[in-house]
């Protein structure tokens, strides 16, 4: 035993002896590994001496390595999940940084989520993604127009083609019964309140106009990318206020290199489509035709001797301009960043006397301490926005506002009298002031009204960010948006066609006898966030990881709205601008003050097993003041799973999928859309100076969230080395507990009450997403991106009938066209059925004109959009094409101002209508005359760009493009464009799918310049 071991011990010191030279030739080599794309660190990347090498280092949190190897090894290896492997010479360093290429792009693309970023291979949701390549080109007044039809399962429709209009935003289908059941909007980690414009203005005796879009402050050249959360798994973890969808929007930050951006835009616009009214030949022709005087007005005819385009009076092709400028930059030690940036936007509207001009600054800037770990950021954005309206409405009456008045009124009358005066068919009063309202000449309207607003609004977000150990982080971010607007409205006496009251002391204005009339609107609205977060990150060599997230959030919202009337100019017979040169002001401002305060607590887990198997649990438990005392909070949970099959063991490794995954998932989120004193019993002053009260609405201490529970399942995959991508989602949305301002049968307290109804509104459906790389060379790219949605909507377990959709014009007050009852979509339209004219062209009603009966939905069954990006060399073409199917369209201007009865009474119609069998008696009724297919196909947006080749040292990069906009549409519906939504609900519930006199889309063309410096 003795002599064994004392060979075992010369042993080893022989071994000892032999190994020293070479463990004396080891060096030690260091570096740090990022993405190739934006210089993000990569964590877990795998560096060896050769491909299969065993043992060897990772990188960490910061992507740094260290690893000893012998001296006279020749290169390092480096390996990291859905990158291309590296291996990089030595040639003597000891110090080596590498740049890794993702082996599959798309998989690798990291897109926002709540309260984090996620790469796309490890998102368990349904969360879709757009970054500026993929925004909707041209000219872009607010940020929703950027992703119009660019992403499945959501759909944007605009209020009219005014510029700033205001849309509706439905992600994965009809949301609620109630108006306002918008997405969330977050910017840089704020949720804003779906407020922060001016209302929608009296329209003083023809009617109201739309409030403006509430993202029209935030400047589209500034937005980096915008992530929409579509399923509640994605979404839950902002609970209630994500019930319909949340849309997280990026601004740009500052980075290497950046430098100074400069961009100018100039457009031409123009009316896509105009009204085929008759002219003055086939006008007169026409009333002739119906028994009517066609003849001189003196000789008691309709003829006034003029030949006067109406549309042509009101409509322009106006030139809008847009210009930014932007400077950033970063460290060398990336430790600082910055960038500021200038916009300037001047959009002119195609009808006359309309348009937005926006102001823009905002500052991104951050700053790392104590080798990152101290960071501060700060977000902060200062919008002035001045819109001036045109009198279009949405529920003017026969008469019509601007648009309604002049596809209507007689061609031949003229602009102006003999006397220089806007012409007025009833004519003038010994002092020279309009007599009566019953004809409205629209350039009176348009250059006897003045109305604009001035809108302010502030957005900043300070977030503090501490590395508390490895892997361990604590966030804390204050955010304040603050809103001030004004709008000012002016009335000239002598405007031709308003006399009206507006219900407070029957005051007229304005009026015959010369008393001009000044609205101020002020609007108010400040939103304080505070939230606090604990993030942990940990990553193993064999793939797993896990990512956890708890938090806390503390939200005040506070808005103010109050009108103020003046009365009587000083100088009678002048339009006066200035509200103090009015002799009256009514002493007592109308309006209301509102406030609610959501408390949240918040926790996300994420965990991925050897990057095959990823399980994401939420949870967030909202208190609202907006609720009765029995339902001030609301929890909203939600589970997904994720399986990526492709790496599994029984998976080939070069098989047909780089990727192939699975996702299921359920989640609860809740709404709380309702007016801030909802649940309580709310009075309102009567009278002036309000000496007494009267009820409202009454208490509901048992109102509850509405809650929106999702299911589903995805299916991801990757093909042919990530050149075909795609997805395809099944989803089904069932909303309960519905919110709703109801009628309390009589006698009571109050007439009406915030409750709960009973009943299920489902959206289910399918989505489809594919991106193909179909030609990469080195001159020329052709890539295409397709998407499409089939949907249902349907209301289940309802007991209630409720009617909405008012429908405008003459004969018609009163008047409505959808129904939300049991077993349909929401918002079908319930009108009577018509069958064309009998042979003495009177309308046939098989069931009777009194009977309605269910018809199609405004909500299309099917959408789409395909694009396609061509690059050659320098050039780049692009074109986006979208399309939907399956919905209605009600036509109100058609029911309000196209039948053959018109004509008698000297007013236009159009050529279809002059040219039928219809009797001049024959009246209007709200019927399925009136109801079209709205399916369409539209060349939305086509993008022309070269960038020059430059060896200046000034000018780094320069491109020119030019982009044209709504090229051409298809489609069978008669009116000016089926994508529009005028707002006609009625008592507080939604509508969707009516046309009225709205504002037209405009046909764009854009020149543009981009340049850095």
């Amino acid at each position: 035993m003795q002599i064994k071991h004392l060979l075992n011990v010369c042993f080893f010191a022989v071994f000892l002896f032999l190994m020293e030279p070479a463990m004396a030739q080891n060096k030690i080599i260091t570096g740090k590994v990022t993405d190739k794309k934006d210089g993000s660190p990569l964590i877990g990347v795998s560096v060896v001496t050769a491909v299969g090498a065993q043992g060897g280092a990772i990188t960490a949190t910061d992507g740094s390595y260290k690893i000893s190897v012998p001296a006279n090894t020749p290169s390092l290896t480096f390996t990291y999940v859905g990158f291309l492997n590296a291996t990089i010479p030595l040639n003597g360093r000891t110090s080596v940084d590498v740049q890794m290429e993702e082996a599959n792009r798309a998989l690798n693309e990291v897109v926002v989520i709540g309260y984090g970023t996620q790469k796309v291979k490890d998102a368990t949701g349904s969360v879709a993604s757009l970054s500026t390549k993929d925004f909707n080109k041209g000219v872009i007044s607010t940020p929703d127009q950027l992703l119009q039809g660019r992403i499945s399962g959501v759909q944007v429709t605009p209020s009219s083609g005014e510029p700033g209009a205001g849309a509706t935003i439905a992600i994965r289908g009809a949301g609620s019964i109630r108006s306002g059941d918008g997405p969330l909007y977050v910017v840089d980690g704020v949720p804003l309140d779906n407020g922060g414009g001016t209302s929608g203005g009296y329209g003083v005796g023809a009617g109201s106009s739309s409030a403006r879009n509430p993202l029209a402050f935030l400047n589209p050249a500034d937005i980096e990318n915008i992530s929409v959360l579509k399923d509640a798994s994605s979404a839950a973890i902002y609970g209630s206020r994500g019930a319909n969808g949340v849309i997280l929007i990026t601004t740009r930050k500052g980075r290497k290199g950046q430098g100074i951006q400069f961009s100018s835009n100039t457009s031409v616009s123009s009316t896509a489509k105009r009204y085929d009214v008759l002219g003055r030949d086939a006008f007169l022709k026409a009333v002739a035709a119906v028994g009517a005087n066609a003849g001189p007005v003196a000789d008691g005819g309709i003829d006034y001797g003029a030949n006067t385009d109406w549309q042509k009076q009101i409509f322009r092709s106006p030139i809008s301009q847009n210009y930014n400028l932007s400077l950033g930059g970063a460290s060398k030690d990336n430790t600082a960043s910055y960038r500021a940036s200038f916009g300037y936007d001047d959009q002119q509207g195609i009808v006359k006397n309309s348009g937005l001009k926006r102001l823009n600054g905002r500052i991104n800037a951050s700053k790392s301490f104590l080798n990152d770990r101290i960071k501060l950021d700060l977000q902060s954005t200062y919008s002035n926005v001045k819109n001036q309206y045109a009198p279009i409405t949405n529920n003017a009456g026969f008469n019509g506002s601007l648009v309604g008045a002049a596809i209507q009124l007689n061609p031949t009358a003229p602009v102006f009298d003999s006397q220089g005066r806007y012409f007025n068919l009833n004519g003038y009063n010994d002092a020279g002031y309009p007599n009566g309202n019953s004809f409205r000449n629209p350039v009176s309207l348009l250059n006897q009204i003045d109305d604009r607003d001035n809108i302010n609004r502030f957005l900043n977000n300070l977030t503090l960010t501490l590395k508390l150990f490895e892997g361990l982080s604590y966030k804390g971010n204050f955010g304040a948006d603050i809103s001030r607007g004004l709008r000012k409205t002016f009335y000239d006496p002598k405007i031709v066609g308003y006399t009206d009251a507006i219900g407070i002391r029957q005051i007229n204005f304005p009026s015959p006898t010369g008393n001009g009339t000044a609205i101020l609107t002020h609007n108010e609205l400040t939103n304080y966030t505070t939230e606090h977060t604990l993030n942990y990150d940990k990553k193993w060599k064999d793939g797993s990881s896990l990512t956890a997230l708890a938090g806390y959030s503390y939200q005040t919202f506070k808005n103010f709205n109050r009108n103020e009337f003046g009365f009587g100019t000083s100088t009678a017979g002048v339009l006066v601008k200035n509200y103090d040169d009015f002799k009256t002001h009514l002493p007592y401002p109308v309006g209301d003050s509102s406030s609610y305060k959501l408390q949240s607590y918040f926790a996300r887990v994420n965990y991925s097993y050897k990057d095959r198997y990823i399980i994401t649990g939420t949870i967030r438990r909202d208190g609202s003041s907006r609720f009765g005392a029995n339902h001030k909070y609301g929890n909203f949970p939600a589970l997904a799973v994720k399986w990526r099959i492709t790496n599994e063991s029984f998976m080939p490794k070069d098989g047909l999928f780089d990727d192939l995954s699975l996702r299921l998932n359920y989640g609860k989120t809740g709404n709380q859309e309702i007016p801030a004193y909802a649940s309580l019993p709310v009075q309102q002053l009567q009278d002036f100076p309000g000496n007494s009260v009267a009820p409202l609405y009454q208490a509901n201490p048992d109102l509850k969230w509405q809650t929106n529970t999702t299911y589903g399942a995805g299916l991801d995959f990757s093909i042919i080395k990530g050149r075909l991508t795609g997805s395809v989602d099944y989803f089904n949305k069932s909303i309960k507990d519905l919110l709703f301002f109801q009628d309390i049968a009589q006698p009571t307290f109050s007439s009406r009450i915030y409750k709960n109804l009973d009943g299920d509104v489902i959206n289910k459906g399918v989505e489809v997403g594919l991106n193909l790389a179909a030609i990469q060379s080195k001159d020329f790219n052709w890539d295409v991106a397709y998407n499409m949605t089939f949907i249902s909507n349907t209301l289940k377990n309802f007991k209630n009938y409720i009617v909405t959709g008012n429908i405008d014009g003459q004969g018609l007050s009163g008047a409505y066209s959808q129904l939300i009852t049991n077993g349909v979509p929401l918002y079908t339209f319930n009108v009577p059925n018509y069958k064309g004219l009998d042979a003495n062209g009177f309308s046939i009603y098989p069931q009777g004109v009194d009977v309605s009966s269910l018809q199609g939905s405004p909500n299309p069954k099917f959408t789409a959009s395909l694009t396609n990006n061509f690059n050659y060399k320098n050039w780049s073409l692009s074109f986006f094409l979208n399309a939907a199917t399956g919905f209605y369209i009600y036509n109100n201007t058609a029911n309000a101002f196209f039948y053959k009865g018109n004509l008698v009474s000297g007013r236009n119609v159009t050529k279809e209508v002059a040219a039928t069998n219809e009797n001049p008696l024959n009246s209007g009724e709200v019927s399925t005359r009136f109801l079209e297919k709205g399916d369409f196909l539209r060349l939305s947006n086509a993008t022309l760009g070269y960038t020059f080749s430059l060896k200046s040292k000034a000018i780094k990069t320069l491109r020119v493009s030019f982009t044209g906009q709504n090229l051409f549409l298809i489609t069978g519906y008669s009116g000016l464009d089926p994508e529009i939504n005028t707002d006609k609900q009625r008592n507080d519930v939604a509508s969707k799918g009516i046309d009225y006199t709205s504002y037209p889309k405009a046909r764009i063309f854009t020149l543009g310049l981009n340049a850095g410096f």
